[in-house]
């Protein structure tokens, strides 16, 4: 199975452009987001075409094919314009061999570890860092954020394929981090 994973939109109309773009010459099964869909935050600057309204509009068009969690930044409010569910705090994907746990990472996180047994994996954004690596028994995979990406990197998303977990360049489709899962 092949699924793509997407963070902190944050109302960003051509970042949400680029990754249904992505979404769809990926050929991913599924587009899981993971949080802050709608709002900048009040920490965050306007992002890049704050349309929250058209990210909506844009999004519903695949809204068969995703699956989210709730971000802190997202609200009852914004779930009334979105046509799939994002008001679940966290979401679990059951793989052959594998659970991917998927949070924003507000609630849980690297430092607040949900109970997780050897070879899950940890899904999370928030921090808007790209990180793909193995940390004891747990992977953990965070695929930075389409908008406001923090820390000197690049927009990116991510990709799981087969068993690798890859972060990407949302505009140059670098690969910027990748870390294998169970078989």
């Amino acid at each position: 199975m092949k699924l793509m994973f997407a963070s902190d939109i944050h109302g960003s109309l051509p970042a949400t452009e680029r990754v249904l773009s992505r979404f769809v010459e990926s050929g991913a099964q599924w587009l899981i987001i993971l949080g802050d869909v709608l709002n900048h935050g009040p920490r965050n600057a306007l992002p890049e075409g704050y349309a929250p309204a058209q990210v909506a509009e844009k999004l519903n068009q695949y809204a068969d094919k995703i699956i989210a969690v709730r971000g802190n930044c997202d609200s009852e409010v914004d779930q009334m314009l979105l046509h799939f569910p994002i008001t679940a705090p966290w979401q679990q994907v059951l793989l052959e061999n594998t659970r991917l746990f998927l949070t924003h990472g507000h609630l849980f996180g690297p430092e607040n570890l949900p109970p997780l047994a050897t070879g899950d994996v940890l899904v999370y954004g928030h921090t808007h860092i790209p990180v793909a690596a193995l940390h004891g028994d747990i992977v953990h995979f965070n695929p930075g954020s389409v908008s406001i990406p923090k820390g000197g990197n690049a927009p990116s998303y991510g990709l799981l394929d087969e068993n690798l977990l890859s972060v990407i360049a949302l505009n140059d489709q670098q690969v910027i981090a990748q870390v294998s899962i169970n078989p």
